[in-house]
């Protein structure tokens, strides 16, 4: 297939969701949402009762962030097998089970069912592309489509091909699922875990020695993450909210002041060294997503959403307190 040939990303119409559980079920969700018809097959038993349950219940979400023109749980359909599944779309989103063994093999027959130029992405959350295209008869059209639970709510994803990927390939992915709602990380080279879920891990796992070593408990933990940086983490990265950390000076500031405490044990972890060259790219990288706003305009935005956060938590903490009250009344 031709490039001019190929369908652009604002033009897609059909997406096949091969594996229907709950994040291949929640990606169904999310682009019925979006005003997109759905195939689906999963081979499991009764996965067509268990979908449709998911995606009624994700519906009211849904309507509350607002449904595409035409969006509609009557543009689903489940279909008998895997060729009829693709056999019409636009793009696939795959999300079986994470096994390596078993993501080659599907990949493989993914790939020789579906129509030539389609991409074919992946919800895999532990293996590299590379690891899973090498039985595919044509890989370079197939990518990483990293979503976070659930997909119809959390709205990143996070793209990067293999070492057989083509970068139109990667490209469209990541065209493609801004189109389609998602706030989207188009990676530069593959890494165990993504971006995300590194992140997240190192919090994790220090969360878990906290408790081995008798240092905190989980209410602990967990509140000090809900009411400490997770709100600001909401909006401002720890990039930004160290930024601002700095003052006047910002990030430059911050690293020169602070960048001893980097030897502190403050974690388990190990950090890396803050050479001259870290420290200018972290300077470089944070004046890039400053974008010319100053301290001043930053921290009455960090403001604002802190507020925003707050009240909408405490709207919904005061509606859950009603209906628990309404059930032992």
């Amino acid at each position: 297939m031709t490039e001019n040939a190929r369908v652009a990303p604002e033009a897609v119409r059909t997406v096949a969701c091969i594996g229907a559980g709950v994040i291949g079920g929640g990606w169904v969700a999310h682009f019925l949402g979006r005003g997109y018809r759905v195939v689906a097959w999963d081979p499991a038993p009764n996965a067509e009762e268990r979908l449709r349950d998911l995606v009624a219940a994700a519906w009211p979400a849904l309507e509350s962030l607002g449904l595409a023109e035409g969006a509609s749980m009557e543009n689903l359909s489940v279909a008998a097998t895997l060729a009829e599944a693709v056999a019409d779309a636009d793009f696939v989103q795959e999300s079986a089970p994470e096994r390596l063994d078993l993501k080659i093999d599907l990949l493989a027959e993914i790939d020789a069912a579906t129509p030539e130029g389609v991409v074919i992405g992946s919800s895999t959350s532990g293996y590299s592309m590379s690891e899973m295209q090498g039985s595919a008869r044509t890989p370079e059209r197939l990518v990483v489509g990293h979503p976070f639970n659930p997909p119809y709510l959390v709205p990143l994803v996070e793209v990067v091909g293999g070492e057989r990927t083509e970068q139109w390939a990667v490209d469209w992915a990541c065209d493609f699922y801004r189109v389609a709602g998602k706030s989207v990380i188009g990676m530069d080279r593959e890494l165990p875990g993504f971006i995300g879920n590194r992140i997240q891990e190192a919090a994790w796992r220090e969360a878990l020695h906290m408790v081995a070593e008798g240092e905190a408990t989980v209410e602990q933990i967990d509140l000090a993450m809900t009411s400490g940086p997770g709100l600001r983490w909401a909006f401002f990265g720890p990039c930004l909210t160290f930024h601002l950390a700095g003052g006047e000076g910002g990030m430059a500031h911050m690293l020169d002041h602070f960048g001893p405490s980097l030897k502190s044990p403050w974690t388990r972890l190990e950090a890396p060294e803050l050479t001259t060259e870290l420290r200018d790219r972290m300077v470089a990288g944070t004046d890039e997503v400053v974008a010319g706003r100053s301290t001043a305009e930053l921290i009455a935005q960090r403001d604002r959403r802190l507020i925003a956060v707050a009240r909408a938590l405490e709207e919904v903490e005061r509606a859950e307190a009603a209906e628990r009250a309404e059930g032992t009344a």
